[in-house]
């Protein structure tokens, strides 16, 4: 896969890392959407949406927010990255995925980049080491 000449990180790892991001809220289940778009995109998203003039790295946006329907896919909502304006692409989608089930590091106190820091630690093990991490 590429991102707009940036090579992207491989569709079952960009699974993994949403199922990561999403699991440390409790979401074991539900839909996100990855789209990795140029700064002309993102600087238009940023402005109509957030107010701010130009491109950023990652914008969110979440659709059915965290609480479950009986008998209805839940649409976490949609991860948009600019790989030009993003050093880590793996970092992006996770950062992405926590804003939608609810993280904000501007009104908390670390929790969510340390959570971020953390999953990105936990990717980067082989399949094993977190199996064993993980344990019984």
């Amino acid at each position: 896969m590429e991102a707009l000449g940036v090579r992207a990180p491989r569709e079952e790892s960009v699974r993994r890392l949403c199922a990561l991001a999403a699991a440390c809220a409790g979401i074991d289940d539900g839909h996100v959407a990855v789209e990795f778009v140029d700064a002309e995109r993102i600087a238009q998203l940023n402005e109509n949406h957030r107010g701010k003039r130009g491109p950023t790295d990652v914008l969110s946006f979440p659709i059915d927010g965290t609480t479950a329907q009986a008998g209805v896919v839940r649409e976490l909502g949609d991860v948009v990255i600019c790989a030009e304006h993003t050093e880590d692409l793996s970092e992006a989608i996770v950062h992405g995925v926590l804003h939608l089930v609810g993280m904000d590091h501007e009104l908390d106190d670390g929790e969510m980049l340390a959570m971020q820091a953390e999953l990105l630690r936990w990717e980067a093990l082989p399949a094993s080491r977190v199996a064993q991490r993980a344990g019984p």
